[in-house]
């Protein structure tokens, strides 16, 4: 009895310590940006400038952040309707103006080449663009975006322009009803695909993608991500306090980072205000996403963050950091690593 005590305590060790250096092993190294990351240019022939951070103070009424990578082929479509949409809407040029920021992310196909000729193009809208050196995955290239927006309202979306930009509207009047009843200018509006499952594009999908949206569903209840529908769609609205609190603790760099956001929304104390729009949505052709390997990684990465945030290795963030003090914490690591490097 004593060995199969001494056995069975030694294959828990085991399990644990194997647990332990496979949550190690998975975790993801942020990159600390570099100083050209920290700057962005405009048309073709313009001098790159700095950037500003997420804690000052907002200059813009709406700020767009547009994660691309080797985008070249799409970006256009989605920035003229994008453009056209902001010129005429006087809604935010009467609040204060809007920026796009467009974020490389380490294209090969000449994407930020392509976003300033752009930016020429639309001069009546302000572009600017941001190039990462190194490919980090669209969480990473929107947070980054993010870090350097300033808007006082900030949106995400898609270079690929499956969601109708038109539909920003519906987000913004949402948010104002959301920002209203709380009080405290945090909140959340998610633009959803879910009115859509029962279209004849989605019924006519491979059983195999329908098998494992409802899976991942599933997976995300048990994680604690309830009550959003669609957590993926790539068109969401921030507030700037919002946005301060979620995104300079942002871990995952990759697919499931609109995941971490929803679940840290939840998890702090008191939990900050989300609302689900149905919005208008396509298919467009050259997606990314690796159906089989993505949503590996995805559940992989999701796994990875309950585990960091019951180990208590990655902290869950708090309403007092949308005062600003967090954001230039991590910038100021930021630069510091960025300095140690060269």
């Amino acid at each position: 009895m004593d060995h199969l005590v001494l056995y069975a305590a030694g294959a828990l060790a085991l399990g644990l310590v194997t647990l332990h250096f496979l949550l190690l092993l998975f975790t993801p190294v942020p990159i600390p940006p570099s100083p050209s990351e920290r700057t962005y240019t405009t048309t073709p022939l313009s001098t790159p400038l700095p950037l500003p951070r997420l804690a000052d103070a907002p200059t813009r009424a709406l700020s767009v952040v547009v994660p691309a990578y080797n985008e070249a082929a799409r970006l256009g479509a989605m920035l003229d309707e994008a453009a056209a949409c902001l010129r005429a809407s006087a809604r935010w040029a009467d609040a204060g103006g809007v920026e796009v920021l467009v974020v490389d992310d380490g294209s090969t196909d000449g994407t930020s080449a392509v976003a300033r000729e752009l930016a020429d193009k639309h001069a009546d809208v302000e572009i600017r663009v941001v190039r990462l050196e190194q490919n980090r995955g669209k969480g990473g290239a929107v947070q980054h975006g993010v870090l350097h927006a300033r808007g006082s309202l900030i949106l995400f979306a898609d270079a690929d322009g499956a969601s109708r930009f038109a539909d920003l509207d519906l987000l913004a009047d949402a948010m104002g009803a959301l920002v209203d009843a709380a009080g405290e200018g945090h909140g959340i509006v998610v633009g959803s695909r879910a009115h859509l499952v029962k279209s004849e594009a989605v019924v006519k999908r491979s059983k195999l993608r329908n098998f494992l949206m409802h899976g991942f569903h599933f997976f995300l209840r048990t994680l604690g991500v309830d009550g959003i529908r669609d957590t993926q769609c790539g068109f969401k609205l921030f507030t700037r306090p919002t946005a301060r609190v979620l995104f300079p603790p942002l871990h995952l760099p990759r697919w499931s980072f609109d995941v971490e956001l929803l679940l840290l929304a939840a998890l702090v104390a008191p939990p900050l205000p989300v609302a689900e729009i149905a919005i208008q949505w396509h298919e467009v052709q050259g997606s990314k996403i690796n159906l089989g390997r993505d949503s590996l990684g995805m559940a992989r990465d999701l796994l990875v963050l309950r585990a960091n945030l019951a180990l208590g290795r990655w902290a869950v963030p708090r309403r007092a950091d949308a005062d600003g003090r967090n954001g230039r914490a991590e910038a100021d690591r930021a630069d510091a690593d960025a300095n140690e490097k060269r």
